[in-house]
Formats: structure tokens, sequence, C-alpha cells
């Protein structure tokens, strides 16, 4: 268990924040290490040609680090829109094959795929779950003969449903289907290791459980897809772009490994210095640990919750550092708006509250979050 962190993070004492899966805050080491890098451009004489790849290369090992594989399977890209625009371009399939999503899947994941079945001649298969069930079978039962690919998370954005990755990994190499996954809610928040679940592509953006600033994201890359064609084609991903002075030399060949995926101006030492400041304090703290610790602060405040009328999910169902309550009726009128007045924050997602705390929460924040509750259930 990890003590509360809360002195770290410039949150005043009257706001409890629990709504890490909206955007999480920048850790004070984060804002210094994003100003440090912001203070480069003032004197741009002393930044010097080696540097737009130093950064870039740091950042680059702490996605590793975070999400298994080597640093070499990494690309540094803008959002997890444009990582899943790198892994559609790169993995064609036949005509009447299947794209498997989730039902209420984060749009990013999900109009990607549809372009992609249009353009392919696919079709887009979506799992349903009932009420309280898990989304691992469903999902397993939907992979079979025709499936070609797999575009999933590790859990639900909006209630937090678990998906087993290890099994549904499993399930399409056993098929022959490609996997994709979008991290972005869990990545930095549960444990994952790349080189064990096997995905394609998978793709994360930092401003959420990775605890970085908006605007960068990490796209793990399979060495088996590391010959593909990027979707854009920039200066500095060529090979021998160190050399300034030799840029005209046009190349053929790219940098080596996922670096032929970088966005174009991926050397932003703001955006590199704050993710991996953000990186290394997660990976100090130890993922498995913020599970655990989250998991623990999701069960007391489910079983608050259940205290005071409303309903929680079965934990084995759901990922712990989520939890999703919901109304035994209507949602009380205003509740958003109610709770913000307290300065309590959380996010309504269609008829459930998705709560989700994080290190910087404390008992204070979760007390004052049912107390509010329990007021306007009357």
């Amino acid at each position: 268990m990890i003590p509360c962190q809360r002195d770290r993070f410039a949150i005043p004492r009257e706001v409890a924040y629990l709504n890490c899966a909206y955007m999480s805050p920048l850790a004070h080491e984060v804002t210094e290490a994003v100003a440090r890098g912001a203070a480069l451009k003032a004197t741009p004489w002393t930044y010097r040609p080696a540097d737009f790849f130093t950064h870039t290369e740091a950042a680059r090992s702490r996605f590793a680090a975070l999400a298994g594989g080597s640093a070499n399977d990494f690309a540094v890209v803008p959002s997890v829109s444009y990582g899943l625009a790198v892994a559609a371009r790169n993995l064609p399939l036949r005509r009447g094959q299947d794209i498997v999503v989730l039902a209420d899947q984060f749009p990013s994941n999900l109009y990607v795929w549809r372009e992609h079945a249009i353009a392919c001649g696919a079709r887009i298969v979506t799992v349903q779950r009932e009420a309280g069930e898990a989304w691992t079978p469903a999902v397993l039962a939907a992979i079979g003969p025709d499936t070609g690919l797999v575009a999933v998370p590790n859990c639900h954005w909006a209630d937090g449903g678990l998906i087993d990755l290890d099994a549904v990994g499993a399930a399409c190499r056993a098929a022959g289907a490609a996997l994709v996954l979008d991290l972005t809610q869990s990545l930095g928040a549960l444990p994952f290791d790349a080189g064990r679940v096997e995905p394609d592509f998978m793709v994360a953006a930092c401003y959420k459980w990775a605890m970085g600033p908006y605007g960068i994201a990490m796209l793990y890359v399979a060495p088996r897809h590391q010959g593909g064609t990027p979707i854009e084609h920039n200066w500095m991903n060529r090979g021998g772009s160190e050399d300034f002075s030799r840029l005209v030399d046009y190349r053929n060949d790219f940098q080596p490994g996922a670096r032929r995926f970088d966005m174009g101006e991926k050397a932003n030492p703001p955006l590199l210095l704050g993710a991996t400041a953000a990186i290394d304090m997660l990976l100090g703290w130890g993922i498995a640990n913020i599970a655990e610790t989250l998991g623990r602060r999701n069960l007391a405040l489910g079983e608050a919750a259940r205290a005071i009328g409303l309903l929680a999910p079965d934990p084995a169902t759901r990922a712990p550092h989520f939890l999703s309550l919901g109304f035994p009726g209507d949602v009380p009128e205003g509740l958003p708006e109610r709770l913000a007045g307290e300065n309590v924050f959380v996010s309504l997602r269609g008829r459930s509250l998705r709560v989700t705390p994080h290190l910087y929460n404390d008992d204070a924040d979760c007390d004052r979050l049912i107390a509010v509750l329990k007021k306007a259930l009357g």
C-alpha cells in the first residue's frame, strides 16, 4: 500500500478530485519538467542538433519500462487516434473479415475501424454483455475463423469493466487475428507487458493514468510490423537525419524500429520531459503497488456507496482503479453540478457515476463524496 501522495500535487485541501479517468493532475515534478523543457526554447542557440533526438530517446525508453518491449518498439505520437491510424494503415483485411469492438467503445477506437471496414469490405462486430457480467467471455466468444482484427481496451472507459488481455491475446493468435489495444484508461494504473500479451499495436495517451501532459502518446509496434508504412513522412524519421548538414541528401531508409512511425515535430521538450518525469514517478511507486492501493480505496468506496443505497459492480468484473456507481432510480437532477458546487469532482457517464481516485486522494475526499451523494439521494 502506498501512502497518500497529495503533497506532490497542487490540489487544495477543499478540492476532492476523484476524476483521474477524465484527466490526471500534474505532479510538481512533472510541471517542473515541462517548464524546463519550455525554457529550452528561450535560448535556442544552446539547443544542439543532438538535442532533437536525446529527449525523444529518453521518453522512448520510459515507454518501454512502463509497457514492456524495448525502446525500439515505441513511436512517439500525439494522440490515440494517430496511433490507431498507423495500425489501420498496416493491418490490411480481407473482404468479409470481422473487426471486433466493444459496445459503447470510446469513439477514437471505433471511427477508425468503421472507415477501415468500409475500405476493406470488412464487418464491425460489436460485443455486448449483460449488465453485471464480465466482458472477457463475451469478447472471446466473438473471436472466430472470420475475425481479422480485435480492437479493445484493458478496461471499458465508461465503467471500468475489465478485459483479460492475456486470454484475448491468446485467442487472437489462435485465430490468426490482429490485436490492437487502446490502453489510455489503464496504462500506469494496471500492470501490462507487451511481450506477454503480444499485441500487434498498442497506443496510450499520456494525460490520464500515465499522469503526463496532454498532446503526447506512446505507440507500441510489434517487431513484425516495424517495416510498415507511416501515415506521414517527416524528415526526422529518415535514416541519417542526425546529420543536419546532409538533410537534402534524400534517403529512402528510415530510422530503426518503430521510429519510422514517429509524429512530425516529435522533439518537443515540454511534452517529452513532462511525460518522462511522470513515468519515472509511476515506476518509483510501482504499477502493481498503484493497482493494489487504488483497488483497496475503491473497495471501501463501493461498500460506503452501497450503504447509502447506490449500486456498485462486482469487483471481479471491473478494473481495480475504476468504480462505477449506479442509482436505484433516475440520476438525481443536477447531480454533477451539485457535486462540483461542493468541490467534489467525478464524471457522469450515462446513468452511472464514474469515480476514479488516485494516490493524491485520502479518506476525507471519499467521505465528502459519499456525504454529498447521500444528501442528493434524499
